[in-house]
C-alpha cells in the first residue's frame, strides 16, 4: 500500500481486495450513499468521507479526509493491515466457496462502532436494508450532532448513548419508523449509558461470553449478536446466519433444512477462525445469484 495526497485528495495505491460496491453492498453498514459516478458517500466516527476505488489500476480515492485522519479512523475501519489474499487462498481451499470468492473478490469487513452496529442490527431484525438506513438515518438526524455539510449535503454524528438513552419510542417509532424496535432501543441505550453492559469489555472476552453479553440487551438475538462481533468487536470466527445465509448453506453445503444455530455451527466447523470472511463472501453471492 502506497498513500498519497494528491490535489487535496488521498490516494491509496496498490492495494487489493477493494471494491467500494462489495463493500458497502454486502450488508454490513448502513451510512453510505451511493453516487452517479460510482463512488460512495460515507459516515462513520463523525466524519464524512467519498470514496471510489478501481480494481483496474489498484488504487483507491478518499475524498473530504487527511492523512492524520486516514491513520486515526480509516485505517482500521478499512482494515487495511489486514492480508486479503492470505484469507482468500485459505477458504479458496473449499471448491464450493471458491466462486463466491471470485464473486466478492473486493469485500473487506469494515470495523465499527460498536454502539452504532448494535442499534443498526437491532433495527435490521425482519427489515429490509433500505428501511434500515432510513431509520439509521433518521435517528442521527434527530438525536445526533451535526457534522457539517459537504457537496451541499447537511450530515449528522450517529447519536451516542447517553443522547439515545433520552429518546422517546414513541417519536422513534412515529419519525424513524422503527416499528416494534422503538422501546429496544431506547433500553439498550440506557444499559451501555449505564454501564450496564460494558462494550470495552466484549473486546477481550472469548466470542462465547462476548455472545452472551450482547444478547442480555432487549433485540439482540443470536444473529444479531453475531453481526455486531463480526462487525464490531473484529470476532472474525463469528459466522451470522440471516435468511440468505440459511438458503446457501442449505443448498451448497448441508442439503436439507437446518436450524440457523446449526448453521452457525457448521460455518464455524468448516472455515475456523476466518468464518467471518466466508460469510461476507458467502451473503454476497447467495443473495446476487438468488440463491435458494
Amino acid at each position: 500500500m502506497d498513500l498519497k495526497e494528491i490535489d487535496g485528495n488521498l490516494v491509496i495505491e496498490d492495494i487489493g481486495s477493494f471494491n467500494v460496491d462489495q463493500i458497502f453492498k454486502c450488508g454490513q453498514a448502513f451510512r453510505w450513499t451511493e453516487n452517479e459516478d460510482g463512488s460512495f458517500t460515507n459516515v462513520a466516527f463523525g466524519r464524512v468521507i467519498n470514496i471510489s476505488s478501481s480494481d483496474e489500476d489498484r488504487t483507491v480515492t478518499i475524498k473530504n479526509s487527511n492523512i492524520k485522519n486516514f491513520y486515526k479512523y480509516w485505517f482500521n475501519y478499512f482494515d487495511i493491515m489486514r492480508d486479503y489474499d492470505e484469507i482468500k487462498e485459505r477458504l479458496s481451499k473449499d471448491e464450493t466457496l471458491k466462486a463466491a470468492i471470485e464473486y466478492g473478490n473486493g469485500i473487506r469487513i469494515l470495523n465499527q462502532d460498536p454502539f452504532e452496529t448494535i442499534i443498526s442490527f437491532i433495527i435490521s431484525a425482519n427489515n429490509g436494508i433500505n428501511n434500515i438506513k432510513r431509520s439509521v438515518e433518521m435517528i442521527s438526524r434527530m438525536y445526533g450532532s451535526e457534522i457539517g455539510s459537504y457537496q451541499g449535503e447537511t450530515y449528522f454524528a450517529f447519536p451516542s448513548p447517553q443522547e439515545l438513552s433520552i429518546a422517546r419510542p414513541e417519536q422513534l417509532r412515529e419519525y424513524a419508523r422503527v416499528g416494534f424496535r422503538d422501546k429496544r432501543i431506547v433500553e439498550t441505550a440506557k444499559m451501555i449509558n449505564n454501564k450496564e453492559i460494558d462494550l470495552d469489555a466484549i473486546h477481550r472476552m472469548p466470542i462465547e461470553e462476548g455472545r452472551k453479553e450482547l444478547m442480555k440487551l432487549p433485540g439482540i438475538g443470536p444473529k444479531v449478536a453475531d453481526c455486531v462481533l463480526l462487525f464490531a468487536f473484529k470476532k472474525s470466527e463469528s459466522f451470522p446466519v440471516d435468511v440468505w445465509i440459511k438458503r446457501v448453506m442449505e443448498v451448497l453445503y448441508l442439503h436439507e433444512e437446518t436450524p440457523k444455530s446449526k448453521i452457525a455451527d457448521e460455518g464455524r466447523r468448516l472455515f475456523g477462525d476466518i468464518a467471518g470472511f466466508a460469510q461476507q463472501y458467502l451473503f454476497y453471492y447467495g443473495r446476487d445469484h438468488k440463491i435458494g
